[in-house]
């Protein structure tokens, strides 16, 4: 199948589908605001309606490089769901039941997403199906195992375990031996939420200025091109573009990821899918991939094409490699050989914070009023809304209106992570691990043997992830 008529880039798919929105005015000059959030994707949007909720005279203001939902927020596969980067981390850190509650506390926030847009009357596409993780070789067949063990281990009793047979009986994924399902997860349109709750922002009160990159942020100041916004509260919710602020270069390494959409598929090819409970879908690969039935009936499928662009670069507007898209398109005959004839209508890309140790964190330092959350490796879409939470906890316990709360007591609360190697180690350290993930599978793949591939145990320890 050619991919001559693929749309390639233009942000994503889902703005492709959806429209952009019609933009904001920038920054007219210097300002001043109680709160500052740099950055209008989830986690600003997120902090911005909970503050505004919490107490509706603050005047808050949110500076936005090009427009709310540019970044990883509508570029996303759709997966609001419970996982949480760090989790197991933070159990060893801070004792398995503190890791509990975190995990608990994400669990609860799915449902306060899927809450608040129907009250908000944001029509995302939302559909409770939950997810769906499969294996289909003996060593991701072990993994899923272990995997689906340690989640209930973390109080997620409600997983359910499943054959082959059961499997099918969900979604019919060529190879797959079992699978593991939640129901704490749901598919989603990200441009729709994030179009949607920048428009509630504002109905609220909260002043969104959009074409207004932020240079440079430091105490009470958040500095631009056109003016600098003055506040006691400076929030830095910039996740995969954290490295273009001035002395953040290494804070968060932006990671690459990739999507595909197919054209709406017609009612032939799902009957030998099934995957009618429209559950968004995963697997157990090193270099794993995640992927939804979309509300149109498109497979919307994602995976790691360049990992990382040399000096933390980011791209302009999704544009992808051509190699790239034809390794997913590859990956979807493979995962589903009936869409083997399926038009790949658009490919896109987007980044991720990741931090050096894969943890996800929310903090404010009260020496300086400074606050920052992200590094969510991925997991973005429902964790950004805990984020947001727990920065309004932060900063109303900080101003005396509230004392500590369960959220504020979460134990990735004011973690502190050393930061990326210079270049070229962290591009050379990123391309090797993810070569090594990949050639890991691909021997996992052709391997009677139910253990991981010693090449991806390396690659974890080397990466921090292990």
């Amino acid at each position: 199948m050619s991919t001559v008529s693929t749309v390639n880039g233009g942000i994503s798919f889902w703005y492709a589908h959806q429209g952009t929105p019609a933009p904001r005015e920038p920054l007219p000059g210097d300002s001043t605001a109680d709160v500052c959030i740099v950055g209008g994707g989830y986690t600003g949007l997120w902090t911005a309606y909970y503050l505004k909720k919490a107490v509706p005279f603050l005047n808050i203001t949110v500076l936005e490089a090009k427009f709310c939902g540019y970044g990883a927020s509508g570029r996303n596969g759709g997966w609001l769901y419970n996982g949480v980067a760090g989790r197991d981390r933070y159990a060893k850190l801070h004792g398995h039941d503190a890791a509990v509650r975190l995990q608990k506390a994400m669990n609860d926030t799915v449902d306060e997403v899927v809450r608040v847009a129907a009250e908000e009357k944001i029509d995302a596409d939302i559909h409770r199906g939950g997810v769906l993780e499969v294996a289909c070789t003996p060593a991701q067949l072990a993994r899923l195992k272990d995997f689906h063990a340690v989640e209930i281990a973390f109080g997620e009793t409600d997983r359910t375990l499943h054959g082959a047979r059961e499997t099918a009986e969900r979604v019919r994924v060529s190879g797959a031996v079992g699978s593991t399902w939640t129901p704490h997860g749901a598919r989603l349109h990200p441009a729709k939420l994030v179009t949607g709750l920048a428009d509630a922002v504002e109905a609220l009160g909260v002043t969104i200025h959009e074409s207004t990159p932020v240079t440079e942020i430091r105490p009470k100041h958040a500095v631009t091109p056109y003016g600098t916004v003055r506040a006691p509260y400076i929030l830095r919710c910039t996740e995969g573009f954290t490295a273009g602020l001035k002395g953040q270069k290494r804070t968060w390494l932006p990671m690459n990821s990739s999507m595909i959409a197919t054209e709406p598929l017609p009612a032939s090819v799902w009957e030998t899918l099934g995957w009618d409970g429209r559950e968004t879908l995963g697997d157990m690969a090193h270099a794993y991939m995640y992927a939804q039935r979309t509300a149109d009936d498109r497979i919307a499928l994602g995976g790691r094409g360049v990992p990382y662009r040399y000096g933390s670069a980011t791209d302009n507007d999704g544009r992808t490699q051509p190699a790239t898209i034809e390794a997913l398109r590859e990956l979807l005959i493979r995962l589903f050989p009936t869409t083997a004839g399926a038009r790949i209508d658009h490919a896109w890309s987007g980044v991720l914070g990741v931090p050096r140790d894969w943890c996800a964190t929310v903090t404010l330092d009260r020496s300086t009023g400074l606050g920052w959350a992200g590094g969510y490796v991925g997991s973005g879409v429902a964790t950004t809304n805990l984020a947001a939470r727990t920065l309004r906890d932060l900063i109303q316990q900080d101003s005396g209106q509230s004392g500590p709360t369960e959220l504020t007591a979460l134990p990735w609360v004011n973690h502190r992570v050393r930061r990326w190697e210079p270049e070229p180690l962290r591009w050379l350290g990123v391309h090797g691990m993810y070569a090594a993930y990949r050639a890991a599978d691909r021997r996992e793949r052709t391997s009677p043997r139910p253990a991981t591939d010693g090449i991806a145990k390396i690659a974890d320890r080397l990466s921090g992830r292990g």
